[in-house]
């Protein structure tokens, strides 16, 4: 089978041969009857979760050969990237780096699965800051919070929040996050690894006691690294980055421990077992004709024998597997070598010897801190709308933001939109540009519009939500405290550096980096550029 066909749909199943798709090559199922009663009923809605920690590695093609058999299963699979869970696991993930941390494993992740054949249009990817910052959510860890015991927290993060000799609270509140992710994303399942085994337990003991459901949890084993322990992101030498060169590869694979006959603890035979073998159906042993050749096993456990018996030498063993996954990895290669790419992994793991000493004796040598709250956003309402006197393309308009007097503002509108649409309608304004002359009439503020990417350019005002009164504040959600400056400085450019990440999504509504725009009264959206920038 070419890993192409690894997610090719076939025939739906019947229960009996979903349940196997679904469990097989597990090393636990917690739930089983519940997993079998659901499967007779309808499809299992599932999820998997990933912390946007350190770079995603070779072994994270376990979890997604699984995926691969969800989705033959017939399930609805979601995948989460766990973004706020980084943070909170001892800062692992820094709140600077954070969202490119979290684009860099949307991209890393949909190329790995790219290149063992899943569709990614039968997935649906959320990250968790999306709803985990939301009022409900945030009210349920304090219910949760109520009733879990400080002993039973530190207990279910044992083996996944980093462990040090003075924990933070951050790391006692992660394993109820993760708990609640369960009843957000609306599944029935949670699939991971075995080490995720007291957080399921937890979860499975805590949720009812919130009045939700409890949930069927799936294991994957711990693929062991290649210096025979635990494969980790943070342990260099165990793992395989997924954009190693393979000259790395090489190096990495001829360092790796793989004692003549010994299975056990066994980085490069685990590594056949619980990612080439479940992708290919096949391992092949490549040889000089002088040491019997090439010779090709449609069974692990036929492969394992022979090493156990000295019959596969380690140099063998060793220089197959480097062929097998460089062919997985070249695609990953290809995609992340785009400048683009480059410029996203650059910046989401910064070389730490690259980084610039503060030079002595300057002030403010921390970096500026960017986030909308700087912004001094309002609902205007349009009292006037005139043709600017010396431009065509240019209104000026009269507009209401809760001052004693309308700010003027000029806006190039007169291509896309009609004076009378503009006149008495409630519109979203930046109040705090440094007032700007525009063919002689100076402007006071800009009107924030949508806009699409496409030709013929179409641009739509932002509409606040109905009911706004003009100076009403909008803000960012997630950021709603904080003071806007009283006048952005030209030179800094806040305010380009921020709207660089405004888009429109897909249900219209006005995003910063997939965070809404909101005023009390709700969401601030355009009539129909989905998918639009803002500006």
């Amino acid at each position: 089978m070419q890993p192409g066909e690894a997610a090719a749909m076939e025939p739906a199943p019947g229960p009996q041969e979903k349940y196997h798709l679904i469990t097989r090559n597990l090393q636990e199922v917690l739930g089983e009857d519940k997993l079998m009663a659901i499967l007779k009923e309808r499809e299992l809605k599932i999820y998997w979760g990933t912390a946007t920690t350190g770079k995603p590695h070779v072994a994270y093609f376990v979890p997604m050969s699984k995926i691969a058999d969800f989705l033959k299963a017939g399930c609805e699979v979601t995948i989460l990237f766990a973004d706020l869970h980084a943070y909170l696991d001892n800062m692992k993930a820094p709140w600077e780096l954070l969202e490119l941390r979290t684009r860099y494993y949307e991209n890393v992740i949909k190329a790995m699965l790219e290149s063992i054949g899943v569709p990614l249009e039968k997935l649906k990817f959320v990250r968790g800051t999306d709803y985990q910052l939301s009022k409900e959510y945030t009210l349920d860890v304090y219910r949760l919070s109520s009733v879990v015991t400080q002993h039973d927290a530190k207990k279910a993060g044992a083996e996944v929040v980093k462990q040090v000799e003075h924990p933070l609270l951050s790391g006692l509140l992660y394993p109820g996050l993760q708990a609640l992710d369960e009843e957000y994303l609306k599944v029935d399942a949670q699939f991971g690894g075995v080490d995720q085994r007291k957080i399921f337990t937890f979860a499975e003991k805590y949720l009812p006691s919130l009045g939700y459901a409890k949930r069927v949890h799936l294991m994957n084993p711990m693929v062991p690294g290649l210096t025979g322990s635990k494969m980790s992101s943070s342990e260099e030498d165990s793992k395989i980055d997924l954009l190693d060169r393979k000259e790395d590869v090489k190096k990495k694979l001829k360092k790796a421990f793989c004692e003549p006959g010994n299975v056990e603890n066994n980085g490069v035979l685990s590594f056949i077992k619980h990612v080439l073998f479940p992708l290919k159906s096949e391992f092949v042993i490549l040889r000089e004709e002088k040491w019997g050749g090439n010779k090709t096993y449609t069974a692990y456990e036929a492969l394992e024998k022979d090493f156990a018996e000295q019959v596969v030498h380690p140099g063998d063993l060793k220089n197959s597997v480097e062929v097998a996954l460089n062919k997985l990895l070249d695609p990953i290669r290809e995609k992340f070598n785009s400048p683009e790419l480059k410029k996203l992994t650059n910046a989401a793991y910064p070389n730490p010897s690259k980084a610039k000493p503060a030079e002595k004796g300057t002030k403010n040598s921390e970096p500026e801190n960017v986030v909308p709250s700087r912004l001094d956003i309002r609902v205007g309402k349009v009292i006037s709308v005139e043709k600017h006197p010396d431009a065509d393309s240019l209104y000026v308009e009269k507009i209401d933001v809760g001052e004693p007097e309308p700010r003027t503002v000029v806006s190039g509108l007169v291509q896309f939109v009609p004076k009378e649409q503009l006149q008495d309608r409630l519109v979203v304004l930046l109040c705090n540009l440094k007032p700007q002359k525009m063919r002689g009439v100076e402007s006071q503020g800009m009107v924030l519009c949508a806009s699409s990417v496409g030709e013929p350019r179409q641009v739509e005002p932002l509409d606040p939500p109905a009911g706004c009164c003009a100076g009403e504040r909008v803000y960012v959600e997630g950021y709603e405290g904080g003071e806007p400056d009283d006048e952005l400085k030209p030179k800094k450019k806040v305010f380009e550096k921020l709207q660089a990440d405004f888009r429109v999504s897909e249900d219209c509504i006005a995003q910063w980096k997939q965070r809404n725009f909101l005023t009390k009264l709700g969401r601030v959206s355009c009539k129909s550029l989905k998918g639009g920038s803002i500006s």
